[in-house]
């Protein structure tokens, strides 16, 4: 058993001062006076990570995926999404299957794989960003293979496309989460998408229509209330924070969500280059992009998507944390993490007041 002091994040998005006792799950919470001036956050929670220090999870067999997962325990994020862009239905099961298997066989020391999040194929040919164009409609043999995939947790999709309302809720009905994205929609196909069960917007304003005030458009959905949380890559390069403080202003912390997209150029030096989707991908100006100057993903961590939400956008911390964990938790209906409550998975984030990272806890176990 142990104790950690300082300023808890609150599920509702508020600080109180207190401790948080726990072994491998939270046991007490309670607010006390302390001398700590300690943040302590719920671990975070990334909903779609391509790659990282190297390593793309197209190419990468469970081993590998679990060296992705150790690096992003070390930079606070205790759970993730491995995410499979376009590619042919092959390629898509055999990165399914290390998926699978880097799920079923965990590091203790690494963030926990929590299943697969397809990223295409059944996306906008128009709205491509960085995919190869290989792009079909979530109907026939294809859909049926990528639906009975068991480790499938996420997709994104494109909801204009013939037979996206039908796949929605089939989709649903086998307990996967859609979000909308990579798409052309129009404002009133994006609301029918919802009405059928999506549940978020994949890295929004990004491979989307754009907003138009006569053409709202899919972002227009993505700024109204709905059981649909938008979410955004906090890079400053993906979004202007003044886009994300109007994305926070018109959706409030509980329907926002932090992702990184981050690929396997992250945490290398600024002169690498990778394969990313459709060509050979540098960091340039902040991001990955291709040849041609297309975003082809983020270089960010979780936490420095936290710290842009709070120095530039002006977020409160514990708002920032719930939009890091709580948010991306609820979409996938995991309710033993993203909150610092009793009987919750204790993975925890300590950080000092200038946002540095002190410890991380994965089931209360502290990381070296």
């Amino acid at each position: 058993m142990r104790t950690l002091s300082g300023e808890i994040a609150q599920p509702d998005g508020t600080l109180a001062r207190g401790q948080i006792t726990f072994s491998d799950r939270i046991v007490e919470v309670h607010t006390a006076p302390t001398s700590s001036d300690d943040y302590i956050l719920p671990g975070f929670i990334d909903l779609q990570v391509n790659g990282s220090h190297g390593i793309d999870v197209m190419a990468a067999d469970a081993a590998a995926l679990n060296d992705i997962g150790r690096k992003l325990a070390r930079e606070g994020t205790a759970a993730w999404m491995p995410t499979v862009v376009t590619a042919p239905i092959e390629r898509i099961e055999q990165a399914h299957a290390a998926i699978a298997e880097a799920a079923a066989g965990p590091a203790a020391d690494a963030a926990a794989a929590l299943g697969m999040h397809l990223e295409g194929p059944f996306i906008s040919p128009i709205r491509l960003g960085a995919h190869p164009p290989l792009n079909l409609h979530p109907t026939g043999e294809v859909f049926e293979r990528v639906a009975a995939l068991p480790l499938l947790r996420l997709i994104t999709l494109a909801p204009e496309l013939e037979g996206a309302l039908d796949a929605i809720r089939k989709l649903r009905g086998r307990g996967v989460a859609v979000s909308i994205g990579h798409t052309d929609a129009t404002l009133e196909q994006a609301r029918a998408a919802i009405d059928a069960g999506a549940a978020m917007f994949t890295h929004v304003f990004n491979a989307m229509r754009p907003l138009g005030h006569r053409d709202p458009g899919v972002v227009a959905a993505a700024l109204a209330p709905s059981p649909a949380r938008t979410a955004v890559i906090p890079d400053a390069v993906h979004v202007h924070p003044e886009i994300l403080r109007l994305v926070w202003r018109s959706r409030g912390t509980p329907g926002m969500i932090i992702t990184t997209d981050k690929v396997a150029l992250a945490g290398l030096d600024d002169a690498a280059a990778a394969a990313v989707g459709r060509g050979r991908a540098t960091v340039d100006r902040g991001a990955a992009r291709l040849a041609d100057g297309t975003l082809a993903g983020s270089v960010i961590s979780m936490l420095d998507g936290v710290r842009i939400m709070v120095r530039e956008v002006k977020v409160p911390l514990a708002e920032a944390a719930v939009m890091a964990a709580t948010n991306p938790a609820a979409v996938m209906n995991l309710r033993d993490r993203g909150r610092l409550v009793p009987r919750a998975r204790a993975d925890l984030v300590v950080l000092s007041r200038a946002l540095e990272l002190k410890a991380v806890f994965l089931a209360g176990r502290e990381l070296s």
